[in-house]
């Protein structure tokens, strides 16, 4: 079995999920809640065997998981958040998630890396099918990130290979309809509890 080292970012709270309908406090919680069902995901994958968590949220680095180490954000965007994290992987194969798939599962996670170690590059499309949640390369100076908007075809350009993956990978969440499309495939703990506890805003 391949293993892999797994990069996540997570931006600021205060700037993340502007597109969802609610209050900042709200949207701050549920980034939040992402952000840890992602890692819980990551971290219970039986082919990952290390995860760098790219911010610098205060919430995060203060109540960090066990086998997560972190990288502080440089505040330049998400592509240069990835590569700060990509730079402190010492080599093999590399895999570039986002940490808003609050409906990701471990198994998930573990069959998609499984398909993206028969190619040197590849990529797992977002539910829409045009961006990217999931960016591998063997090794690290091989990945190519280019998320934002038409990112899958971006990086199809660069050479990565798309592969399947089930819907939890790939529903990333930025808008209420994504995130009640996450609900429906079963979202973790965290954002459970986020949910319920923003019930009353609803």
């Amino acid at each position: 079995m391949t293993v892999w080292t797994v990069v996540v970012p997570m931006k600021d709270l205060e700037l993340a999920k502007s597109r969802l309908e609610a209050p900042s406090g709200a949207r701050a919680e549920l980034a939040l809640a992402f952000a840890r069902d992602t890692l819980t995901a990551v971290l219970a994958a039986a082919s990952v065997t290390g995860v760098v968590l790219v911010t610098s949220e205060p919430r995060m680095v203060t109540a960090l998981p066990d086998g997560v180490r972190m990288v502080p954000d440089p505040g330049r965007g998400l592509v240069a958040a990835l590569a700060a994290g990509v730079e402190v992987v010492p080599g093999g194969p590399v895999a570039l998630l986002l940490g808003d798939l609050p409906a990701l599962r471990a198994a998930e996670l573990d069959a998609a890396l499984a398909a993206a170690s028969d190619h040197e590059r590849a990529m797992v499309p977002d539910a829409e099918g045009t961006g990217t949640t999931l960016l591998t390369a063997t090794r690290p100076d091989l990945v190519r990130p280019a998320f934002g908007p038409g990112s899958r075809a971006a990086h199809e350009r660069a050479g990565h290979w798309v592969v399947e993956a089930g819907p939890g990978l790939r529903r990333d969440v930025d808008t209420a309809d994504d995130l009640a499309a996450a609900v429906r495939l079963g979202v973790g703990p965290a954002t459970a509890a986020a949910l319920a506890a923003l019930a009353p805003l609803d």
